[in-house]
């Protein structure tokens, strides 16, 4: 398959509650939006099938009502807006990333030692 179309901010909040769902109708996606989100049962099914139209969902019928699932991995999508990240942001280099999220965002003592032992055995299976 080619590469998929990028996601808008609101594509990728409608598609990360489907993948949270597993499945999941036009009615349910609204129910399971914030509150304080405000979007209508028409603009939602315009998500999804803007989802489904960029590679992202498929849907079946079930009676009157479409159902929508992931069509491709999570962590697939993930990987593909962090690499578009980091070629647009950063030409391609994770070091600044990784610096920038650190020195912007901080790491409590918990978070360092996690990231330490990351790197560690980053470290070890490079020495093998």
């Amino acid at each position: 398959m080619g590469k998929r179309p990028a996601l808008a901010k609101s594509e990728l909040e409608i598609a990360r509650i489907v993948w949270k769902l597993r499945e999941a109708t036009v009615r349910q996606v609204l129910d399971a939006l914030p509150a304080d989100r405000n979007l209508d049962f028409w603009t939602v099914q315009t998500y999804l099938r803007r989802l489904e139209s960029k590679g992202y969902l498929r849907k079946r019928r079930e009676g009157r009502s479409n159902v929508y699932s992931s069509k491709v991995r999570p962590q697939t999508v993930v990987r593909e807006v962090i690499d578009d990240v980091v070629e647009r942001l950063f030409d391609g280099e994770t070091l600044p990333l990784f610096q920038h999220l650190v020195e912007d965002r901080g790491l409590d003592d918990e978070e360092i030692a996690q990231l330490q032992q990351t790197l560690d055995q980053l470290k070890k299976g490079r020495q093998k």
